[in-house]
């Protein structure tokens, strides 16, 4: 197998040039409005399908490529395209060729988490622009290089936290800087939904139509399970990240950006596997974490994996303001008094808006919007809505929130870098183990 420093090694003289232009495209200067972009989507679960009719939905841009190391899956998506969006794109087992092809302009990473931030850095070192899903990294260190490699490629790099495209959460936004809610000092994020056990794997052999080497790619080696492959990876600490990351990241997002903060200063979290035991789910089914920013502010993480009960519909955001509260969601904007009189709604629109905790798709108006941002970003020069640098933030506060409950410690955090702070034991989770010749570089 090609490793990914091979890789990158053999394509660096092909692909100077390349990125030579696709930087230039960022300012619009060689692509004009009437271009198109050619999108390769990596990774044919439940969210490609909400991806790729969002790509068809934005001027000017075309889903050219599809890849998957599921053979079955990659079939299954493709009939899907040429019914939904009218035609079949090209079919592709292993990434590392659309890397090479000239006929790629941009790709969607959409694959389990601990391929997001090696994909995308492979990708923009490559010339290609990058739509990454959320979290944008597998572990801290990643999100990191992630930042600087697009910083040194200046290829563009939107995660995919598509509520930063929302019409009414910006609408929330720009007035709580006016005064709304007077001082806004707390933000709740929140999400609940009753997964059940993924019980105990069994080693059995690989599927024919899968890779299971090139799926795992930058993780360690394991044996096959029959638990994980499709979507229970997302519980196993070698390829997921929890429902923090799953979900909170979301969130957490919104309730950085209404408060305008960054890195905070200090982060506690509580919980654990409360509402089961005994099987193979190795992250937390309940979690509580806070964090406190400088300001006099904070946002505290509520997430319940494994429960039924949804209050406020089972996910959002609450900002709370020293003379109001504003209950965000994907389809709405609601102002309240501090009695929690509603004084306004603002709703998204009339096309559909995402906000079922059971919708693994996600196809919305919000994605649509993103996606247009970020291909108007390409051709146009548009201001990305949700660019690494900020969505790594958000990103960072999810793994904090995760090593702090691994501690089991309260960790202080350098507000300027995310860093932690005189804590060993948190340091050494701020990276992970790589497979040999796999490990992500600048």
């Amino acid at each position: 197998m090609v490793t990914r420093r091979s890789f990158i090694k053999k394509a660096a003289v092909g692909t100077v040039g390349m990125s030579v232009l696709s930087s230039t495209r960022v300012l619009g200067n060689v692509m004009g409005a009437n271009e198109r972009i050619n999108f390769a989507i990596i990774g044919t679960g439940g969210r490609a399908y909400g991806l790729a009719p969002a790509v068809a939905a934005a001027e000017n841009a075309r889903v050219s490529h599809i890849c998957d190391v599921d053979a079955i899956r990659l079939q299954k998506f493709k009939d899907y395209c040429k019914k939904n969006i009218g035609y079949a794109p090209v079919l592709e087992k292993d990434f590392r060729n659309l890397l090479s092809n000239k006929e790629v302009d941009a790709v969607i990473v959409a694959t389990p988490e601990h391929w997001h931030a090696p994909m995308a850095i492979m990708a923009m070192q490559a010339g290609k622009h990058v739509y990454v899903e959320k979290p944008c990294s597998h572990n801290p260190h990643e999100t990191e290089l992630l930042i600087e490699v697009q910083k040194k490629t200046g290829m563009l790099c939107q995660m995919g936290n598509q509520q930063r495209s929302s019409k009414t959460s910006a609408m929330a936004v720009r007035e709580i800087q006016e005064g709304i809610i007077g001082t806004p000092y707390m933000g709740k994020a929140f999400y609940a939904r009753a997964r059940k056990p993924i019980g105990v794997g069994n080693k059995i052999a690989v599927p024919d139509h899968l890779d299971w080497d090139l799926w795992q790619g930058p993780a360690p080696r394991e044996a096959y399970r029959d638990n994980i492959h499709p979507y229970n990876w997302h519980w196993f600490r070698t390829w997921g990240t929890g429902e923090i990351h799953n979900n909170g990241t979301h969130e957490i997002d919104i309730a950085r950006w209404a408060l305008g903060v960054d890195y905070p200063v200090r982060v506690v979290s509580n919980g654990g596997r409360l509402a089961y035991s005994g099987d193979d789910w190795q992250w937390f089914d309940t979690q509580l974490a806070s964090y406190e920013f400088e300001g006099n502010k904070n946002i505290t993480w509520e997430g319940y994996s494994a429960h039924a009960y949804k209050p406020g519909g089972g996910r959002g955001t609450l900002i709370y303001g020293s003379e109001g509260v504003i209950h965000l969601d994907r389809g709405k904007y609601v102002l309240m008094d501090l009695n929690g009189k509603v004084i306004k709604t603002e709703r998204e629109g009339d096309f559909k808006a995402a906000n079922d905790t059971n919708d693994s798709i996600g196809f919305d108006i919000l994605t649509v919007q993103h996606m247009r941002n970020l291909v108007n970003a390409i051709l146009k020069g548009e201001k990305l809505n949700a660019p690494i640098y900020d969505g790594g933030i958000s990103t960072q506060l999810c793994h904090l929130g995760n090593i702090a409950q691994d501690v089991k410690e309260s960790i202080l955090v350098d507000p300027k870098t995310g860093r932690v702070l005189k804590n060993k034991a948190a340091m050494h989770k701020w990276k992970r183990v790589y497979e040999k010749g796999w490990e992500p570089q600048l």
